[in-house]
């Protein structure tokens, strides 16, 4: 086994159940009849969540959900209540991926250090932190909306080696966005592709973070 490491998760896709393809199809069946339909839709709602659209802004805790659904409904052309429906649906949508928290819990026992860093609007961190018992394994975290800074930007993968305490010891990056693990390789962090639990543990096996 290789010495204590220091492992950051995201969260969405990583630790949290997140299909928004299924969600739209499920809320607003009328804009999303068909699978091409929900990626038109979502890439409508959320721009990609690249870091000028809207929901950037949600994530960066500028705006609230109102506003949010204010602004989407004027570019989209979509109903504001249609529009607030899907950002309420959200916070019960992110179930927890209970293979994924048997990993979190498997380093704990291996005596890694646990930290998130996840792009997150302040209304569902909130929620999240009060409902979602895995909290108790991470040792620190941080929320883009608490910081207001989101992934990709390097501002904070900075900021996260100053919180998080971060010396020249080997840094692992879990996320499933290959643009977030980009900017965090500039960091000096080892990235790794969340695809699922099993895909993730193997990987972590081979570098020697878990026994067999």
């Amino acid at each position: 086994m290789s010495p204590q490491k220091t492992v950051i998760f995201d969260l969405g896709g990583v630790l949290l159940h997140w299909q928004p393809l299924t969600l739209l199809q499920h809320l607003l069946p009328q804009h999303a009849p068909h699978h091409a339909g929900a990626q038109a839709l979502a890439q409508q709602l959320f721009q990609g969540f690249d870091p000028g659209g809207d929901w950037a802004l949600f994530d960066l805790g500028q705006i609230d959900p109102d506003a949010l659904a204010q602004r989407i409904a004027a570019r989209t052309g979509l109903q504001v209540q249609d529009v607030q429906a899907v950002i309420e649906a959200i916070p019960p949508h992110l179930a927890t991926l209970e293979g994924t928290e048997a990993l979190l819990h498997e380093l704990r026992a291996q005596g890694h250090r646990l930290c998130f860093l996840s792009n997150m609007p302040a209304p569902y961190a909130e929620r999240l932190l009060r409902d979602k018992a895995f909290f108790s394994a991470f040792d620190d975290g941080i929320f883009s909306a608490h910081v207001q800074q989101i992934k990709p930007d390097p501002g904070i993968y900075a900021l996260a080696v100053e919180r998080f305490g971060l010396g020249a010891d080997e840094v692992w990056f879990i996320d499933d966005v290959q643009r977030n693990l980009d900017a965090a390789n500039a960091h000096g962090w080892r990235g790794v592709r969340f695809e699922s639990a099993l895909q993730v543990r193997a990987q972590l096996v081979d570098a020697g973070l878990l026994p067999v």
